[in-house]
């Protein structure tokens, strides 16, 4: 026991990242009503099987014109056509227009043959003529330019052009995009299941009476709404207790229908932390226990009976901070993203960041933008075992290694919190 517990081998963030992403097995594909896709992950590459639009599409209410027809018309001077038919949206035009011809037409209804144009119905005036001319005449007061107020054919996208790669989360306008093509049954990838465990004999259930000595569980209610807007579903375990081989029994019983297990608390070198005792007495595969970064150093991950184990600190904001860098990218690529580590830029530190570290510190921080430069500061006080500032956090600031932190006004790395 006492190898794991203070012999750990210690590797980079980068590393931890890339063997994580190594054991990722990418979740089969279900069929969902469109309806009930939003939000999931498009499991399929979506191309176009036919242009959009697939006819001449009007732009604005008014009348389908030869342009050539309307050259001299002016607010003063108006030029009169005849008016063959109406043309309501959902129908096919049944005349072909010829020199001094004009359809009424309605917004997004078929451009009859001959026509280039649509006048605004605003620029022009209708009457009905009397006696031998009887009929409808219109009177255009603009001249139009070929194409004015129509959608080409394939405008908007055409035949064969690839729309939504796989792995796209489905929002509005995937949606919409689905719809057109006809997608009423969606292939998105099966949600992971995820056992969410908190350990320790001071936690108490969420319902309980506080007591001295003892806390809320609130880690795996934290680590629940983070599976969920990764894309997985979630289940909150029972509290386990500080003895392996309870631990050991509850564990294995998830790994028979959970494709993820989490666990929050007995990572580091106490007495009581199980999770160390357990990876020395398992039968399973641990990739590393120990990684250069503040908080949660002592994060730990593995694989057991072919299942991945992501064993993060205790602490809030540790556990927050090790499901956002490590447990949130493999659920994305087993949901098919394709960049499924967090997004990175840089920013401007807005305040003094005075605590030194032997390793790199990811702090919580929220960002702005001011006079066109991204600044970025602590969100409240920066310790792992502060729970309250994680709401405010939309980013992580990396602050190297070294003794000095960082200074106010110095251009830093920060890892996005916004999901992509």
């Amino acid at each position: 026991m006492g190898s794991l517990r203070f012999g750990r081998d210690l590797i980079q963030l980068e590393e931890a990242q890339e063997r994580v992403l190594r054991t990722v097995r990418v979740q089969p594909a279900e069929q969902v009503r469109l309806e009930e896709a939003m939000g999931r992950r498009l499991a399929v590459e979506v191309s176009a099987d036919h242009s959009v639009p697939h006819f001449r599409r009007a732009g604005v209410d008014g009348y389908a014109v030869r342009a050539e027809d309307t050259a001299s018309a002016t607010g003063g001077a108006a030029v009169s056509l005849e008016v063959l038919e109406t043309i309501p949206c959902g129908t096919v035009p049944t005349q072909r227009l010829a020199p001094g011809q004009a359809s009424r037409i309605m917004t997004g209804a078929v451009v009859p043959e001959g026509a280039d144009a649509v006048v605004m119905v605003e620029m022009t005036d209708r009457q009905e003529l009397a006696g031998k001319e009887a009929g409808l005449v219109v009177e255009i007061r603009k001249a139009m330019a070929p194409g004015e107020n129509i959608t080409a054919v394939g405008q908007e996208c055409g035949e064969g052009e690839k729309l939504l790669a796989a792995g796209t989360v489905i929002g509005p306008g995937e949606a919409a995009v689905l719809a057109t093509f006809g997608y009423s049954m969606v292939p998105v990838f099966v949600r992971p299941r995820v056992a969410i465990f908190s350990t320790g004999a001071e936690l108490l259930p969420v319902e309980e009476t506080l007591a001295p000595g003892r806390i809320r569980n609130s880690n795996s209610y934290m680590l629940a709404c983070q599976v969920r807007e990764s894309g997985g579903e979630p289940s909150i375990m029972p509290i386990l207790p500080d003895e392996v081989e309870q631990v050991q029994a509850e564990l294995l019983a998830a790994l028979s229908w959970a494709d993820i297990v989490i666990t929050t608390g007995g990572v580091s070198v106490g007495d009581k932390d199980v999770l160390v005792e357990l990876f020395e007495r398992w039968d399973g595969e641990l990739h590393f226990n120990k990684i250069a970064m503040r908080p949660g150093s002592p994060t730990s991950f593995g694989q057991w009976r072919g299942k991945p184990i992501f064993a993060l600190s205790g602490n809030p904001g540790a556990s927050y901070v090790g499901f956002e860098l490590l447990v949130r990218p493999y659920l994305r690529k087993a949901l098919g993203a394709v960049d499924p580590l967090p997004q990175t830029g840089t920013a401007f530190l807005d305040a003094e960041y005075r605590k030194g570290s032997a390793y790199p510190r990811y702090v919580r921080g929220t960002s702005r933008v001011e006079a066109g430069q991204v600044k970025v500061r602590p969100a409240g006080r920066d310790k792992s075992s502060i729970m309250i500032s994680i709401k405010d956090a939309d980013c992580l600031i990396c602050v190297p290694a070294g003794g000095r932190g960082a200074e106010q006004g110095e251009l830093v790395r920060t890892i996005s919190l916004q999901q992509h």
